[in-house]
């Protein structure tokens, strides 16, 4: 049987944590900054945690 490959756009946009959840970067916030405020952009920057009804799906997609 062979290996299941890593999606490699999830590998990309996702990381674990030492305790096992999946954090993740913020959308939006790569291009066309000029017209967001300060504060969405300040928020924009912080790393956040996977909602839970996402992460069997992400999971999978990492192969884990």
């Amino acid at each position: 049987m062979p290996k299941q490959k890593t999606h490699s756009g999830a590998k990309k946009r996702f990381k674990l944590t030492g305790t096992g959840l999946i954090k993740h970067f913020h959308s939006s916030a790569s291009h066309l900054m000029r017209k967001k405020s300060k504060k969405a952009k300040r928020n924009l920057r912080s790393v956040d945690i996977l909602d839970k009804s996402n992460v069997a799906r992400v999971r999978a997609l990492l192969g884990l």
